[in-house]
């Protein structure tokens, strides 16, 4: 038995699946916790999960991907629900970007 693994692994695919539908509909919902927010908190955005799904085989282009994240087009995205970064953002995000690298 190994124990150094990740209880994650033990996971059902139907189950983690679930868990990241409720994530994306929460982020959706939740239009007012700004991507750059999210970047600067925890290392990863909407954008991010639209890049994970590629990674993980979504046919799609980055832009396909981002729309089912966002359930919008980007460009709706952008118009609609993003807001301007500020520099105190932008410099979070950079230092939560550095941890990312540590990982």
């Amino acid at each position: 038995m190994n124990s150094n693994a990740d209880p994650l692994d033990n996971l059902d695919d139907a189950q983690a699946a679930a868990a990241f539908r409720r994530l994306v509909r929460h982020l959706r919902h939740r239009h007012d916790a700004q991507n750059i927010e999210l970047m600067g908190l925890a290392g990863f955005c909407r954008n991010c999960l639209a890049d994970w799904i590629r990674d993980a085989g979504y046919p799609g282009d980055k832009e396909a991907a981002r729309e089912v994240i966002h359930g919008m087009s980007g460009a709706e995205w952008k118009a609609t629900r993003q807001t301007p970064a500020t520099p105190e953002q932008l410099a979070r995000m950079d230092a939560s970007i550095a941890k990312n690298a540590q990982e």
